[in-house]
């Protein structure tokens, strides 16, 4: 059984996860991190063979990437969790939603209810990047450090590309040069998941898209009948990935959906251990598998 994933730790409240796409790592949540961690206990996680991430040992379907995040959570003394995802990550939130692991949801630009002609464009897309990233790896830092390399790294992901960070830069390699089990997690994860069960979800999910990405196509929102009391929300000037396009839309959505689950952290079924030193005033530590 694989162990626990590579993540961060910072802030205090409510816990609040957070999982990246697939093309991406934690870093991607570079911009709303600081606004969150004033509200929440954040987790931000490597999902398997990202970053200090053990690849998964089984086949990496949805399902077993949820299962590593649980053990992750599991490790950490955590129950029940607010979710923030983006992409495969989104995906992995309604799952976990539906296990009753989620407390509330943020999905943005889910995968998994694209029809065969969309997942056919996904995949090359996603399959090109690998090939192109993977070569152009060692230009990738010099790249980050300006607003016009940062541009050209991410514009597929980004409407406003330029405004992102360096380490927004640095994790689309980590996400697309770097990983382990690339492709098995592109077709087990991506391309052949078809989500089921979403009629048990029982918390508060808000489905949102970015009018500019045209990854996703039309997927999100399909989810909205599916997913009861589940709300759409659309945002201009964003793309797939709009983390740094509307950071404080996003977070505005992460409390308001949070505030319609009116669960206190103590309803979780797991109690979080005492916090060390230092780790309660927004102070991350990073937890990675020995």
């Amino acid at each position: 059984m694989t162990g626990p994933l590579s993540m961060t730790r910072a802030g205090a409240g409510e816990p609040l996860l957070l999982l990246h796409g697939w093309g991406s790592s934690r870093r991607d949540f570079a911009a709303v991190l600081p606004l969150l961690t004033e509200r929440f206990d954040v987790l931000d996680v490597d999902l398997p063979g990202v970053g200090r991430s053990p690849a998964l040992e089984e086949r990496p379907t949805v399902a077993a990437i949820s299962d590593a995040v649980e053990r992750t959570l599991d490790g950490e003394g955590v129950g029940r969790v607010h979710v923030l995802g983006n992409s495969l990550g989104a995906r992995v939130a309604i799952e976990l939603a539906r296990r009753g692991r989620a407390s509330s949801v943020v999905a943005i630009g889910p995968s998994g209810l694209n029809v065969p002609p969309e997942r056919v464009v996904q995949g090359s897309g996603m399959a090109l990047a690998r090939v192109v990233m993977r070569a152009g790896a060692p230009l990738v830092g010099p790249l980050s450090r300006s607003a016009v390399g940062r541009a050209a790294l991410l514009a597929p992901l980004k409407a406003r590309p330029w405004s992102t960070s360096p380490d927004e830069a640095i994790g689309a390699r980590e996400g697309f040069a770097d990983s382990r089990d690339y492709w098995r997690t592109l077709l087990w994860a991506l391309l052949v998941d078809v989500p089921r069960g979403l009629d048990r979800i029982e918390c508060p999910v808000t489905l949102v898209q970015g009018v500019a990405d045209w990854i996703s196509s039309g997927q999100t929102v399909r989810y909205l009948p599916l997913v009861p009391g589940s709300r759409f929300v659309p945002l201009v000037w964003a793309g797939h990935a709009p983390q740094s396009d509307r950071p404080r839309t996003i977070v505005r959505l992460v409390e308001e959906t949070a505030r319609r689950a009116g669960v206190p952290t103590a309803a979780a079924p797991v109690t979080a251990p005492p916090r060390r030193s230092g780790t309660s005033t927004g102070t991350a530590r990073s937890t990675s598998p020995r």
